[in-house]
């Protein structure tokens, strides 16, 4: 059973930066798509961006042109890079993979166990 490990969360202030990392502990075979969500307390689950095996990205519009998806396909990981956060950026955040991993038929869907992210003002 593949599992994805996520790391990276931690406090920082305001106009601060944080990388999250999500690795797999499988081998990426074929991958359909990789996200980033989150959820913040009292709040749903919230999509904040997302990578096809195109690599066709996509940003929730509060997050566009300051959030970085990106994966490394040797290291079985996704990477979500944060630039000038903002207290409303506080929340847990979990990976997402859709993807067939090496010596598994079935493509599955994945989520990671969350990393909390806490941004002061």
């Amino acid at each position: 059973q593949v599992q994805l490990v996520e790391s990276g969360g931690g406090l920082v202030q305001a106009g601060g930066s944080l990388r999250l990392s999500c690795v797999a502990s499988g081998r990426f075979f074929m991958i359909k798509h990789m996200a980033w969500y989150r959820q913040a307390p009292g709040k749903q689950r919230e999509l904040v961006a997302s990578l096809t095996g195109r690599d066709i990205t996509n940003y929730l519009d509060s997050v566009n042109g300051r959030f970085t998806i990106s994966r490394d396909n040797a290291e079985n990981t996704v990477y979500l890079r944060m630039n000038l956060l903002k207290p409303e950026d506080t929340a847990v955040y979990y990976c997402n993979i859709e993807a067939r991993f090496s010596g598994d038929p079935m493509v599955r869907m994945y989520w990671g166990q969350g990393t909390q992210v806490t941004v002061s003002s």
